[in-house]
C-alpha cells in the first residue's frame, strides 16, 4: 500500500514540475499520423492477418469480415442468425515487435459466442509493445466500425487476456456506457502495481543476497543474477523438488507470496516455477524508449511495507526506488500505461490463476480494492483458478464464466465468486476449488502443483 506521504511527495513532483514527462510512443495514436491512409499500418509497421475460414454454426457458415481500419488489422465474424450483441476481444501482450497480428478469442470462446448468437471483433491494436492506449482506442474504433461493416450492435460486451485486462478496466472508464459488461483474465487489473510487483521482486532478493544492483546493469541475468541465486539457494529450486532455500532465501519466497497475493494454496510450487523468468524481466533502464516499450520507469517501492521482517528488517535494508517517470506515474489521462480507478458501472466477472506471478493474484486483489472505495463493488465478481501458469485456463472455465456474465449483463441476478480480498479466505486450503475444472486436472498444465481439492 502507498502510504498519504509517499503520494503527497508524488503530487508535488507532478504539479511542481519535478521531472520531465516520458519520451512520446514511438507511434502516435490514430488521428495524428498525418499522410497515413488509415487503411495502412502506422509506419515501422507490417500487418499479417492471413485469412480466418468461417465456422459452421447450426449448419451454417458464419460471416467473416477482415481488414484494416485506423492503422489496426481486424477480424469480425458474424453468425447467420445474429442475435444483434457484439463481443469484442481484447488481446495481451505481443512483445516489442513489428509485425502486428489479431487473435480470436481464445479458450472456446469463439465457437461458444457464434454459438449464442453473438458475432465478435479482435483488433491488433496499432502498436505493440505495452500499450494500452493503443488497444482501448482500438478496440472502441474498431467496435463503432462494426456498425458500418455490419450494423450497430444492441449490446457490446468486452473479454481479453493479460495486458487485455488492463485495455478491459481503462476501457470502461474511457467510454463509460458503451460496453455492457466485461470478462478480463489473468488481467493487469492493478495497473502500475505489476510493475511495482517486479521492482519489489528484484530489490527483495538484492537485499536479502547482500548485492545491490538496481538500476540492473546489462550483465544482471548473466553476472549478478546467479550469484542472487546461490546466496538465497534457489539455484536448484524447483517445483515439487526438494526445498533447497537458505534462511534468507525463506524470507525471500515469503515477501514474494505477500507481495503477490498473500499465502494461498500452491503458493510454493508457484515460486519455484516463476524464480527464474522473474528475474528476467529486469532490464537496464531505457531512456531513448517510449513508455510503452520501457514501463518499468513507472514503478516505485518508497510506500512499500515488506513482510515478514526476519531474518532482515527488509524494510530498513531494500533499496528504495522512485519512479523514473512520475508525471505518467499520476496521470490520469489515457497513456501508454494508464491508471484504472475502479469505477466499472457495468457487470465484470473476472477469472485469475493463484499460482500466477507473472500478472500476480494481487491484481484482482488491487481492483478489488479500488472498486469498494468507489462504491461499486456491486458490479465486481473475481474467481480463483488453482492454476501456476499465467493465463492456463480450459474452456470449461472460461465458458461458464462468459455464459455466467452473459445473464448477468442481460439482467439476470449477479452470479457467485470468491472472496479475494479478506486473508483467511484466500490462504484456505480450498480456495479455487469452487470454479476450477476438475477434468483439467487430467490433462497437461500445472494443476498437479496443487493439493486435491478438499
Amino acid at each position: 500500500m502507498r502510504t498519504r506521504l509517499v503520494v503527497s511527495l508524488l503530487g508535488l513532483v507532478l504539479f511542481a514540475g519535478g521531472a520531465p514527462a516520458s519520451a512520446e510512443p514511438l507511434h502516435a495514436p490514430p488521428g495524428t499520423a498525418r499522410g497515413v491512409p488509415g487503411d495502412q499500418p502506422l509506419p515501422g509497421y507490417t500487418i499479417n492477418n492471413p485469412p480466418l475460414p468461417p465456422q459452421v454454426v447450426d449448419g451454417q457458415p458464419t460471416r467473416v469480415l477482415q481488414g484494416v481500419h485506423r492503422h489496426s488489422a481486424y477480424i469480425v465474424e458474424v453468425p447467420a442468425k445474429w442475435n444483434g450483441r457484439l463481443a469484442m476481444w481484447a488481446h495481451g501482450y505481443r512483445g516489442t515487435g513489428t509485425v502486428l497480428t489479431v487473435d480470436p478469442p481464445g479458450y472456446g470462446l469463439r465457437a461458444r459466442m457464434l454459438g449464442q448468437g453473438y458475432a465478435w471483433a479482435a483488433s491488433s491494436y496499432y502498436a505493440n509493445g505495452y500499450d494500452v492506449r493503443a488497444g482501448v482506442l482500438a478496440t472502441h474504433d474498431l467496435a463503432k466500425h462494426f456498425g458500418t461493416l455490419v450494423a450497430r450492435p444492441k449490446q457490446v460486451l468486452i473479454a481479453g487476456v493479460s495486458m487485455g485486462g488492463h485495455v478491459i478496466g481503462r476501457s470502461l472508464e474511457q467510454f463509460p456506457g458503451f460496453y455492457d459488461g466485461a470478462l478480463p483474465m489473468c488481467g493487469v487489473l492493478g495497473d502500475h502495481e505489476l510493475f511495482d510487483f517486479f521492482l519489489d521482486y528484484q530489490a527483495t532478493a538484492q537485499a536479502l543476497a547482500g548485492i545491490r544492483a538496481y538500476p540492473v546493469p546489462a550483465d544482471y541475468l548473466t553476472a549478478v543474477v546467479p550469484r542472487i541465486q546461490r546466496e538465497l539457494g534457489l539455484s536448484t529450486l524447483v517445483p515439487g523438488g526438494p526445498d533447497t532455500v537458505t534462511d534468507r532465501g525463506a524470507q525471500f519466497r515469503a515477501t514474494v507470496v505477500e507481495r503477490s497475493g498473500g499465502p494461498r494454496p500452491g503458493d510454493a510450487p508457484a515460486f519455484a516455477f516463476w524464480k527464474d523468468f522473474l528475474f528476467g524481466l529486469a532490464t537496464p533502464p531505457d531512456e531513448d524508449a517510449p513508455l510503452a516499450r520501457d514501463p518499468g520507469r513507472l514503478a516505485t517501492n518508497l510506500g512499500t511495507r515488506y513482510r515478514p521482517d526476519s531474518p532482515v528488517d527488509l524494510d530498513r535494508e531494500v533499496q528504495r526506488v522512485a519512479p523514473r517517470d512520475w508525471r505518467s506515474r499520476l496521470s490520469p489521462a489515457l497513456t501508454e500505461v494508464p491508471r484504472i480507478a475502479g469505477k466499472p458501472r457495468v457487470p465484470v466477472l473476472s477469472l485469475h490463476g493463484l499460482g500466477d506471478l507473472f500478472v500476480p493474484f494481487s491484481m484482482e486483489q488491487d481492483y478489488r480494492a479500488d472498486v469498494a472505495r468507489n462504491g461499486q463493488s456491486r458490479w465486481l465478481v473475481q474467481r480463483a483458478i488453482r492454476t501456476v501458469d499465467h493465463c492456463e485456463f480450459s474452456p470449461a472455465e472460461a465458458g461458464a464464466a462468459w455464459s455466467d456474465l452473459v445473464t448477468w449483463a442481460g439482467g439476470g441476478a449477479k452470479p457467485a465468486g470468491d472472496v479475494v480480498g479478506d486473508r483467511g479466505a484466500v490462504a484456505a486450503p480450498a480456495l479455487g476449488c469452487r470454479f476450477t475444472d476438475r477434468a483439467a486436472y487430467d490433462g497437461p498444465g500445472t494443476r498437479k502443483l496443487f493439493s486435491p481439492c478438499p
